[in-house]
């Protein structure tokens, strides 16, 4: 990554902002080009080595004469890279930013593999299963590292406020508090909101809109764009107010700005749902957005559902040693059972027994009328950072979520999956409204967005939009993403009580 020095954010209103913000973008892809090779090259070398303990190894062919194992190694490395570039997976508009990235590596190897398979399966080449099973993993898990590694110092820079992406909106007073606060919660993706240019009477020059402890400037109406382009310097352009620049305005802007290094983007106005789901397709000369229904049943589902399986059952296997020194320690130092049961609402509705380890002096329900007044949740949940309730035992399981693993039986139970919404409470579901009810078209989850987007001190409203963006987008990927930060949630032990 470039020195601080060599990134220094450029001062509003010069153009430096968007060509130091290109430079970068370039840098950061030839940096992701030569991790992506050398992860590549060593995962098929360590292969080849572990398989066979030489590079000098002869494959059997029924089409093909014989050849090395190296000539093999040079293929599929250059294989591997190409189906890189092919997928997309160092395009500038994801890299840095989102899941997208990790599943668009993943697919990109999954698809050469099995690409791989059949072509070896119809030519009649014996090429060692072994010599794949290891390079597989191993090139997967190294790129999928390398990319979280680079995302992570891009992150720490963006959040200093450097290698930002200023953004000029266009839209009403409404839709650019909107983008601000979206932007606000994201600012490891670098966005910023720098100006507005609010169309009709309202866009006069002189106000400001306010949110998020951000003041942006408003510099005219939607007429005014190249003018306050030119002030701000910014780096982008996003229109939010389609229905009134009109498709005839939106063009005029595009031809206006091919000159130019910024870049225009159109805001639709669909909240909470992902690039999977959106699919562009021109139809009569109109570049429509289809929005696919989200999937809950099929195929993905018995993925899920098979995940969950073998997921609980190696972990239910591994911690059992754990899980019974936590009971022991339980018993040993307060009265009342191992295990706190509670009714949760799962799947349509249907309720069941969560299990938990107790974390709390037996009987702890009977006293929460009398802590109401200090509750510190928001909305329907109730949370009390010091709670006299909870034993020193249950403070150290609750900080590392050690007393969720019995939930590990509502998985095999299919009661629960390891990854959803968080199981509610009876009397939370009794007072959902019809948005919020969406909840419960998917189980209940151990973890989830709301896991690792900051447990307990996630306001109620940012819970229920995390719980519905995530019933809205699910995918494998994105469940196995979501118990990766799961871990780094849990070994922080941040913000959980």
């Amino acid at each position: 990554m470039p020195s601080q020095a060599s990134v220094a954010e450029p001062k509003p209103g010069s153009d430096q902002g968007v060509v130091a913000r290109r430079l970068w973008a370039k840098a950061y892809i030839r940096r992701l080009v030569v991790t992506d090779t050398l992860i590549v090259s060593i995962a098929v070398l360590a292969a080849q080595w572990v398989r066979f303990g030489t590079f000098d190894v002869q494959v059997r062919s029924e089409a093909l004469s014989f050849f090395s194992y190296g000539v093999v190694a040079v293929v599929l490395v250059a294989s591997w890279l190409s189906a890189l570039v092919i997928f997309r997976t160092r395009s500038p508009r994801i890299v840095g930013n989102g899941d997208e990235e990790y599943r668009r590596i993943i697919s990109s190897t999954f698809g050469l593999f099995g690409f791989i398979a059949i072509v070896t399966l119809l030519a009649g080449i014996d090429l060692a299963r072994l010599y794949l099973a290891i390079a597989l993993p191993m090139g997967l898990s190294g790129l999928l590292l390398g990319r979280w590694l680079w995302r992570r110092r891009a992150a720490r820079w963006r959040r200093r406020g450097l290698l930002q992406t200023s953004v000029l909106v266009v839209g009403g007073e409404q839709s650019v508090r909107d983008l601000i606060e979206s932007f606000s919660r994201g600012t490891a993706d670098g966005y910023r909101v720098v100006g507005a240019c609010v169309p009709g009477p309202d866009g006069l020059r002189g106000g400001s809109i306010r949110a998020a402890g951000v003041e942006v400037p408003v510099l005219g109406n939607d007429s005014n764009v190249l003018e306050a382009l030119k002030r701000i310097g910014a780096d982008a352009v996003v229109i939010t107010a389609t229905e009134k620049v009109g498709h005839r305005g939106i063009r005029n802007l595009l031809w206006e700005l091919e000159d130019s290094e910024v870049d225009l983007v159109i805001a639709p106005g669909i909240v909470d749902v992902s690039g999977p789901r959106l699919e562009m397709r021109p139809v009569a000369g109109l570049p429509l957005i289809h929005v696919e229904k989200p999937q809950y049943h099929g195929a993905k589902s018995f993925a899920k559902s098979a995940f969950d399986v073998v997921f609980s059952s190696l972990v239910l296997l591994v911690a059992s040693p754990l899980m019974a020194g936590v009971a022991i320690a339980i018993r040993a130092t307060s009265r009342g059972p191992v295990f706190y049961r509670s009714v949760r609402i799962g799947l349509d509705g249907r309720p069941f027994m969560m299990l938990k380890f107790r974390t709390m002096v037996d009987g702890a329900e009977q006293g929460v009328s009398a802590l109401m007044d200090r509750n510190e949740g928001s909305g329907l949940l109730f949370k009390l950072r010091e709670d006299p309730r909870v034993t020193t035992v249950g403070r150290i399981l609750r900080k590392y979520s050690i007393d969720e693993l019995p939930q590990l039986i509502n998985v095999l139970r299919r009661e629960m999956s390891v990854v959803g919404p968080r199981p509610p409470l009876r009397r939370e579901v009794a007072a959902y409204d019809g948005t919020v009810r969406r909840r419960l078209l998917v189980k209940p989850g151990m973890t989830g967005l709301w896991q690792v987007s900051g447990r307990s001190d996630l306001s109620w409203e940012e819970s229920v939009r995390l719980d519905l963006s995530y019933v809205e987008n699910w995918s494998m990927v994105g469940d196995l993403l979501i118990v990766v930060k799961t871990l780094r949630a849990v070994v922080a032990g941040a913000g959980a009580y």
